[in-house]
């Protein structure tokens, strides 16, 4: 058996792998002693599999490495099974095969000899014959071994297109021995959700392997292709003529073709129809079932706990007079609300009183002795929540006791089986929550338990697939409580009127006449991009005390343009944290990460494993969450994150989660406050240039909020009230219910 990577290199070198240093079981990243000839080599590289005394052929080139001298860095490797007893019974005794340890070793090959690998692949219940291995164990030995060669097969099947190593196991547990045979029949298997390989890569896989354009399997593929690239626009669902026109276009069919197979995709239920105001909308079943639900589950609960609780005006007055202050009508009207119904939806801008009705309502469903959890999407909100409630706060994913099942999936330990235990759940910035999230959370729920939904409904929807608040709020069926009235006008708050002035279509004031709302009037990208840099890294420091990179942050429209992040992180990593010669780095996509910088998880991903400042040991980083690099070990191939009060550990298969923060987009900005805000507004998208992009910036900031640029352009945006669109099922669900 022989492993080949197509890989061009300037040296080659060959030996008996006579230590392993270290390997990465995760990423197959290795460091180990070859001894070549006369020669010990220090060799570096990925080598998955690979144990001592193996025989390798490598092929690469000599590097020095500042910490650890010269070694070889692996481009590409051949690997030569061992043939005689002796080198086999090395192979077995370094434990590669998970059961058989020396002892175990010694006595398989003084029976069977050189015929020892054939017998364990082919042959595995003649293993049983020998002291200590039963039948069970002798079928999990060579479980074990086919394992190597099935994940081999597929790296060697699926190397010309640059498939990590990670996905190659995965793809073996999923399909198992018969995966390469099973990938060569239908490529296509490969973009199946528990895979998820990139369509465009498995259409070249696809082409290699001759299967024709027309290929039913193709098709299908495409169009769920099309419904999941939506999913990161926000769309739980798409009209159907658009999906179908779109489907045409991307995989040059005809009309005729392409809506016989999406029939036949709907018979089958690999898609769900539904028809939506005479309009049919395609979706992804989990998408179609977790809108369903929600629209089934807050109405039960909306009827069977209306009037079951009441509060009345005596209460509410002895709590104005515990705790000396008055409630407006709105929020005397929302505390009753809370109790008198089983849904209430909390809403309104910054200064509005939000925080003051939530503590009232927490303080009265504790003098009823209620349990009561208070929740949010993000670590950053939750800590918010905590320091304004003075109740612990957590986020979803840790309420819910996120865990991972043997296919390496995540699912939720508290569920209709295991539901919490609380009578009163609180979601703060509810805005942020999407369609299968909010699924999850109600199914840990009891019936029973009532739920108050906090958030800005004038902000930015949910990053990920969903429009849940909007819709809840759209359908009209549950309680909508918008607080308007400004409290907290601490020294006139210009960043507070503004982001009032921008909801209620008045006028901004840009006259910079307080001390924490400013424009800065800039003609050119180049222009905003330099004052952008010179804020950060020299006026705002200087003149506020500001650190650099944890009280500012640059907030922009879009990623793309001049004045995007990925333009704005490049030049902010120039002057905040500057290359150092012998540093260690790491880089993905041209993207250089270094210690210090400051990088944001940009999806979620439930294995990361972190440890806490008191011990604590756990795993799971979230999408938004943000830190710093504080270590890079590039022999390990590991990289270190530290979050908040926790430092995660990410190994390289990860690193392409991580990006450069120093400037982040809006969107990504949600559920968090800065003490300083950075806005570039000159270059921004036509199709970006919304008012809840501008009012969601603009509310990110406690402290100072600055904008750089055009004032025309944040005009323009304040002015467009046109939402950004998703399709969604839920309000039509909430119709029918």
């Amino acid at each position: 058996m022989s492993d080949s990577f197509n890989i061009d290199s300037a040296e080659k070198i060959s030996g008996v792998v006579e230590k392993i240093k270290y390997q990465n079981d995760q990423n197959g990243y290795t460091v180990a002693i070859l001894k070549s000839g006369r020669e010990h080599i220090t060799v570096v590289g990925v080598l998955p599999f690979v144990s001592e005394g193996d025989n390798l052929k490598l092929s690469g080139k000599f590097v020095v490495n500042p910490s650890y001298g010269n070694q070889f860095s692996i481009e590409s490797f051949e690997h030569q099974l061992p043939k005689t007893a002796a080198t086999i019974l090395r192979y077995l005794s370094s434990g590669i095969i998970k059961g058989v340890g020396p002892s175990t070793a010694t006595r398989i090959v003084e029976k069977f000899g050189d015929d020892t690998l054939d017998i364990i692949q082919n042959h595995p219940e003649e293993l049983s014959i020998i002291r200590g291995i039963s039948k069970e164990k002798a079928l999990l030995i060579s479980k074990e071994y086919s394992k190597q060669y099935g994940v081999r097969d597929i790296m060697l099947l699926l190397s010309p297109y640059e498939v990590t190593l990670e996905k190659c196991i995965k793809i073996f547990k999923r399909l198992g021995t018969d995966a390469t045979y099973l990938i060569k029949e239908n490529p296509y298997i490969l973009c199946d959700s528990s895979i998820n390989l990139k369509f465009e890569l498995v259409e070249k896989v696809a082409h290699d392997f001759g299967i024709s354009s027309d290929n039913h399997n193709r098709l299908e593929a495409g169009i769920i292709y099309i419904l999941r690239e939506n999913l990161l626009n926000g769309h739980t669902c798409l009209p159907r003529h658009k999906l179908l026109c779109v489907a045409q276009r991307l995989l040059e069919s005809n009309e005729s073709r392409i809506n016989n197979i999406c029939d036949n995709m709907i018979s089958q239920f690999k898609v769900i129809s539904e028809k939506i105001d005479n309009t049919d909308f395609i979706s992804l079943p989990e998408y179609a079932n977790a809108e369903r639900y929600i629209s089934v589950r807050l109405s039960a609960t909306k009827e069977n706990l209306t009037s079951i609780c009441k509060i009345d005006d005596l209460e509410i007055e002895y709590l104005e007079n515990k705790l000396g202050i008055k409630f407006e009508q709105l929020q005397k009207q929302a505390i009753k609300d809370s109790f008198d119904t089983g849904i209430l939806v909390l809403t309104g801008g910054p200064g509005t009183g939000k925080t003051t009705t939530l503590n009232a309502i927490i303080k009265l469903f504790e003098m009823r002795n209620l349990n009561i959890s208070l929740t949010a999407p993000t670590g950053r909100a939750a800590k918010r929540m905590s320091e304004l409630t003075g109740m612990e706060s957590m986020t979803i994913h840790r309420l819910l006791e996120v865990e991972w099942t043997d296919e390496e999936n995540s699912k939720f330990a508290r569920n209709e089986k295991n539901p919490l235990e609380c009578d009163v759940i609180i979601i703060d910035e509810a805005s942020m929550i999407d369609s299968l999230l909010f699924e999850s959370l109600l199914r840990s729920l009891k019936l029973s338990c009532r739920i108050i939904l906090v958030g800005d409904a004038d902000q930015l929807p949910s990053v990920s697939a969903g429009n849940v608040l909007s819709d809840i709020i759209s359908s009209e069926k549950f309680p909508v409580i918008r607080l308007r009235k400004i409290f907290r006008q601490k020294n006139e708050s210009l960043i507070i009127k503004n982001a009032h002035a921008i909801i209620n279509k008045t006028p901004i004031d840009f006259s910079n006449s307080n001390d924490d709302f400013f424009i800065l009037k800039r003609h050119s990208s180049s222009e905003v991009c330099d004052t952008v840099v010179e804020l950060c890294s020299e006026r705002l420091p200087k003149a506020y005390g500001f650190d650099s990179l944890k009280n500012i942050q640059v907030l922009c429209p879009s990623k793309k343009l001049d004045t995007g992040t990925l333009n704005l992180n490049n030049l902010l990593q120039q002057y905040l944290n500057p290359k150092k010669a012998n540093q260690p780095h790491m880089s993905y996509k041209g993207v250089y990460m270094r210690v210090g910088d400051k990088v944001m998880q940009i999806r979620n991903n439930y294995e990361v494993s972190w440890i806490k400042d008191d011990g604590e040991i756990g795993t799971g980083v979230y999408n938004g969450d943000v830190g710093f690099i504080s270590d890079i070990d590039m022999r390990a191939g590991t990289l270190k994150v530290r979050f908040d009060d926790r430092t995660a550990t990410y190994i390289t298969e990860n690193i392409g989660e991580l990006e450069l923060a120093y400037a982040i987009t809006v969107h990504k900005s949600q559920g968090s406050e800065f003490d300083c805000v950075i806005i570039p507004i000159i270059d921004v998208p036509s199709q970006l240039r919304y008012r809840n992009i501008l009012y969601t910036a603009v509310t990110r900031a406690k402290r100072l909020l600055i904008i750089v640029g055009n004032e025309n352009i944040v005009t323009q945006m304040a002015d467009n009230d046109k939402k950004t669109l998703r399709y969604t099922l839920l309000k039509g669900y909430f119709d029918e219910v």
